[in-house]
């Protein structure tokens, strides 16, 4: 196994869960609260598609797709409380939106060599993150880390075990 192999198969595995989960959901499912405080779905879709964009385009500007106008504002941290299905988009527009990142994101994994991993992330993300390897590397986890909090929605629905 290679470091690219170590980085590209948390993100496969993860774009797996998330089409499992959301595969028998509705628009209006993806804006259920199940308690009080939890962000819907929805909100944590465009979250995680906003932040590897903004991953990605820390390590090679230039790199993603463009976002819808607004997208990034009705995704952000001031909004979490938002449910205003106005302000939010469809799961096939999420889907879709998810998908082109991911290609982008995959493309610019590919074009990096093993002394490219291994130079320093972005500035704001070396913290926690001090290598472009492990800006890279943080993706796939980020999104298991919120599809976790979609199971409370399936199971607010009395939807069956998707995995």
């Amino acid at each position: 196994m290679t470091a690219k192999d170590a980085i590209r198969y948390p993100m496969m595995m993860s774009d797996n869960i998330v089409n499992s989960y959301l595969g028998d959901l509705t628009d209006a499912d993806l804006l259920l609260r199940p308690v009080e405080g939890q962000n819907h779905i929805a909100w944590q879709l465009g979250h995680l598609i906003s932040s590897e964009r903004s991953m990605i385009e820390g390590i090679k500007p230039g790199s993603c797709p463009p976002l819808p106008a607004g997208f990034d504002e009705a995704h952000s941290r001031d909004n979490t409380t938002s449910d205003d299905p106005s302000k939010f988009s469809t799961k096939a527009q999420y889907l879709d939106l998810l998908q082109a990142q991911r290609k982008a994101t995959m493309a610019v994994l590919e074009g990096l060599s093993d002394a490219d991993l291994d130079a320093p992330g972005p500035e704001r993300m070396q913290k926690f993150c001090p290598t472009v390897g492990s800006v890279l590397n943080l993706i796939g986890g980020h999104v298991l880390m919120h599809v976790g909090q979609f199971v409370s929605v399936r199971k607010k629905l009395k939807k069956p075990v998707s995995i």
